[in-house]
């Protein structure tokens, strides 16, 4: 797909799903840390579990340092409704002990940095640099942006980093944040997994998997 239509998509989604009337249906957070570690809360989840357990969270436990230095049996008991608990408690400890010892408790601006952390991929990593730091190094690639990417003819490839490379060459660096969110929207809504309700999609004339 060329760069012109892939612009005709980004700005029918962007008619469709107008993100500044739409913030409270994904992860609240307020500074850079509980971005990271909201964002870790959220795999293999939806955003609605991670906010209904991060305000208990971040009440007890506000910067990394007092993380670091929870049990991690008081935080799986806070964390449980997000799913693989046991997993997301061990890692956003050890993040929160990693921030704390290495970056005075600060969330390092940096990819590299970023992935270096327990539990943070490059999606992961994507997300925070964009979303705490307003600075887009990629678009974040989960199922929804996978499943539409290929839906769409977008990319060939399965692979989250070369779907994420291909994604990077056909839209501008300034959308790539919203192109991430848009495409959670419209999968949730329209394109989902098993049923997609393509009667209704605004991306029907584009659609590779309708014309199968």
């Amino acid at each position: 797909m060329n760069s012109s239509s892939a612009e005709e998509i980004f700005r029918i989604l962007q008619s469709t799903y107008p993100l500044a009337e739409m913030r409270d249906e994904f992860l609240h957070f307020q500074t850079p840390f509980q971005s990271l570690i909201a964002t870790i809360l959220s795999a293999q989840t939806t955003d609605i579990s991670v906010n209904a357990v991060t305000p208990e969270l971040f009440s007890r436990y506000p910067i990394a340092t007092d993380l670091a230095h929870a049990k991690q049996e008081d935080v799986e008991a806070i964390i449980r409704r997000t799913g693989f608990y046991r997993s997301k408690a061990k890692n956003i400890i050890a993040t929160a002990q990693m921030l704390t010892l290495e970056f005075s408790g600060e969330v390092p601006a940096d990819m590299e940095q970023l992935q270096r952390l327990p539990g943070v991929g490059r999606k992961t990593a994507n997300i925070v640099m964009s979303q705490a730091f307003s600075q887009n190094e990629g678009i974040a690639v989960d199922t929804h942006v996978k499943r539409i990417s290929m839906r769409l003819g977008l990319t060939s490839h399965s692979n989250p980093d070369s779907i994420e490379q291909d994604l990077c060459t056909v839209f501008r660096r300034e959308w790539w944040e919203e192109i991430n969110a848009l495409f959670i929207l419209h999968g949730r809504r329209v394109c989902n997994a098993q049923r997609p309700k393509c009667e209704i999609c605004v991306l029907s004339s584009y659609c590779v998997y309708m014309s199968r």
